[in-house]
């Protein structure tokens, strides 16, 4: 046991930012690939066979996720960490401990409480709030899913809680491994629950989709195993109390409720979306949720992934009295953000046929359609996650739900006038998106040129002026080589159609990469360098 302890340990060390950035975009791509292996799965089995079976399960999500964006999710992390690095620069590892252990029980005991709430009031959430188009057997289904999945805020609570705590000391281990695993739970489910479940020869679970929420179950109790792995080494020292003296756990409190509105905000907006989804044609709802996922991807991979491992030191440096030091670095993230963001914003516009195929064997014109629009909110919503946690590093908490309010005020707003007064359907809600998006990004920039002098420079602007010159490049060559490279009848399958795209995206980067480096973009010289050692640092051993 002990030497599994030490194992542990030294897996769970701390990690510099560009090694923590590159785990997580890497764990996040890992979790990409099995929900996309997940999705693909949910839509062989009942998109194009059971529409509204699928849309039941997507409604059934609607309320538990709200739920826990509201009281746990960004909302933690962001309040918690600044207040927790803060004790522990100052040595005060009792007080920090004292914090953790509070947070730790107050989120079970309030998340708890709402998980029964939402399985008492789950047909009058379906009902009236997030599937009222639903028919009625969609309508049961919906409720009988949601009261499964309820318990899921609690489990996630409480994993949420344990990875924010390996967060803010640097070790990102286990905090990247977890969200993997859940979606594991989840293929378990579809691949076998849903043939039903066999105890000794007694059938305790008939199967269908009521199966894949019960795997969704299993892949949050699996998360929530894992995250726990990760506090060997941290020297946690857990008591079942809440210091309701303790004045940092007094602080976060503090600002908890602004983010929390944020967060909670942001998620009514979804569930506007997937209430007015749920008026159209069945399957609607699963389409313009999967062409979400899809576009969330990168949005994962680049945004949240590195401005997840760059706030933490971003919060350290202005906790040492360096706002100079702050300045520098955020300014160096938005450029790698924004370097990142804008060749896969083109890539995924050009190639969403394929991705879409990748999710939907055989491909479907509703899915691309609708993720075509979405792809603007790639570089923006990217951007957005950076720049709204350069207030939270300040502590800050309430200039973001401002303009949540506002940004999320209008996306509804546009949401009903382009489905319901303009009868754009399920597209007016992609351009509502998109177009807030763009907005929000910009309100931030305004504001963080203001409050933080000298962040936008001459040298910060050009760069971006010529990471723009290249991706115009760029985007001709994507262009050229969808239409060299289309997909044909007999291209469907992944295994015809992911070797194409392979293809097309890396001569797209690759030509990227270099005229990047031919007009001294310094965002590629670490990827050249990389690319020098895979390559050919093999054959300066040899010689």
């Amino acid at each position: 046991m002990g030497r599994i302890r030490s194992t542990v340990a030294r897996a769970n060390i701390k990690l510099p930012l560009q090694l923590a950035a590159t785990l997580l975009a890497g764990s996040s791509l890992l979790s990409s690939v099995l929900g996309l292996i997940r999705d693909r799965q949910l839509n062989a089995l009942y998109y194009s066979t059971y529409p509204q079976g699928i849309d039941a399960y997507t409604v059934a999500f609607s309320v538990p996720d709200f739920m826990f964006f509201v009281l746990v999710s960004g909302a933690l992390s962001v309040t918690f960490i600044p207040v927790f690095n803060q004790r522990l620069a100052d040595g005060n590892k009792k007080s920090a401990w004292e914090i953790s252990t509070s947070i730790l029980n107050l989120m079970a005991i309030v998340t708890l409480v709402a998980s029964v709430l939402i399985i008492i009031f789950a047909e009058p959430l379906v009902r009236y709030v997030v599937g009222p188009g639903l028919d009625e057997s969609g309508r049961a289904l919906a409720v009988s899913m949601m009261r499964v999945i309820a318990i899921n805020p609690f489990l996630f609570a409480i994993a949420t809680v344990v990875a924010s705590m390996q967060q803010a000391v640097g070790r990102f281990t286990f905090f990247a491994v977890a969200p993997a695993v859940y979606n594991i739970g989840i293929i378990i489910g579809a691949m076998a629950f849903t043939n039903g479940i066999n105890l000794f020869g007694w059938q305790v679970f008939d199967g269908g989709i009521m199966g894949v929420a019960l795997g969704v179950v299993l892949g949050a109790i699996m998360q929530l195993l894992i995250s726990c792995v990760g506090l060997f080494g941290l020297g946690f020292d857990y008591n079942f109390k809440i210091y309701w003296r303790n004045k940092g756990f007094l602080k976060i409190l503090s600002l908890l409720p602004a983010r929390s509105l944020d967060q909670g905000i942001d998620y009514i907006n979804s569930i506007v979306e997937t209430n007015l989804a749920s008026r159209m044609a069945a399957g609607t709802i699963r389409a313009y949720q999967q062409a979400s996922v899809l576009s969330n991807v990168p949005i994962n991979l680049i945004g949240v992934a590195i401005s997840t491992a760059a706030f933490p030191k971003m919060a350290e440096r202005l906790g040492q009295g360096r706002p100079d030091l702050f300045k520098k670095e955020l300014q160096a993230v938005l450029r790698v953000i924004i370097w990142l963001a804008l060749p896969v914003t083109v890539i995924a516009f050009f190639g969403r046929g394929y991705l879409v195929n990748f999710i939907k064997n055989g491909g479907d014109v509703l899915m691309a359609s609708l993720l075509g629009i979405l792809t603007v909110a790639i570089l923006f919503r990217s951007i957005y996650h950076i720049s709204a946690r350069s207030f939270y590093a300040q502590q800050d908490t309430k200039t973001p739900l401002y303009i949540s309010f506002a940004t999320i005020g209008l996306n509804i707003i546009l949401a009903i006038w382009f489905t319901m007064g303009l009868g754009l359907g399920s597209y007016g809600l992609a351009w509502a998106t998109a177009i807030v998006s763009i907005v929000e990004a910009g309100i931030l920039f305004v504001i963080m040129a203001k409050r933080i002098e000298g962040l936008f420079d001459k040298v910060f602007l050009h760069a971006i002026a010529r990471m723009a010159s290249v991706t115009g490049f760029m985007a001709v060559i994507t262009y050229t080589l969808v239409s060299l490279l289309p997909l044909n009848a007999s291209d469907q399958s992944f295994i015809a159609s992911f070797p194409k795209f392979i293809l097309i995206v890396t001569v797209s980067v690759v030509s990227y990469v270099i005229m990047s480096r031919m007009i001294k973009l310094t965002e590629a010289d670490p990827v050249i360098a990389r690319a020098k050692k895979i390559f050919f640092g093999g054959i300066r051993r040899v010689w």
